[in-house]
């Protein structure tokens, strides 16, 4: 097991070595797009938005002041049991409280890349009774794994290649969710 200074080494070596494919200012217009979407479709819904932790926290602490509209915010904190493959069988570390009946919800997230995760949140929101329910990522994965062919959030950022990602709450080891672009690992 690698100690705490050996990952430092390695996390600033993978930063130095990543190449950035979407910069700062690129996410900020991607970012932009996303407010004017959820803004059309959500202005008059009165929304319960949603953050997964602790990836969509950064998108959330991004997209949010764009959205000149009232909504309710809170978070959830979930895994898939046993970190399987698929599968959508919820491990919930935080569980959501409010009563979901008749609410439309809003479930933010960094990126959806197979999305088992994402589709078993969004099909708890329906069981719990929400009257609509809606997801947005910052960033879609290109490629054919996804859970069910076709898959995409409802409001998406930006598409990318199907690399090893990290930065705009993606991670690497547990860092860089606070770089300001998309970074794919060296040779990933």
């Amino acid at each position: 097991m690698e100690s705490r200074e050996e990952t430092l080494v390695d996390v600033r070596r993978a930063m130095a070595e990543a190449e950035c494919l979407v910069d700062g200012r690129q996410v900020d217009r991607a970012l932009d797009a996303l407010a004017r979407q959820i803004t059309e479709k959500l202005h008059d819904k009165d929304p319960l938005v949603f953050v997964v932790m602790n990836g969509g926290l950064v998108l959330a602490g991004r997209l949010l002041p764009k959205l000149d509209f009232p909504l309710q915010l809170s978070y959830l904190h979930a895994s898939r049991y046993g970190h399987s493959l698929n599968g959508t069988l919820l491990d919930w570390r935080v569980r959501p409280t409010q009563d979901l009946r008749g609410r439309t919800v809003l479930v933010l997230d960094d990126i959806l890349d197979e999305g088992w995760m994402l589709q078993a949140i969004l099909n708890f929101f329906k069981d719990e009774g929400a009257a609509e329910v809606h997801s947005a990522v910052l960033i879609h994965k290109i490629h054919e794994r996804k859970a069910y062919p076709g898959m995409r959030a409802d409001f998406t950022g930006i598409d990318v290649a199907d690399r090893f990602l990290f930065g705009c709450g993606m991670d690497y080891k547990g860092y860089w969710r606070n770089a300001p672009g998309i970074y794919a690992l060296k040779g990933c």
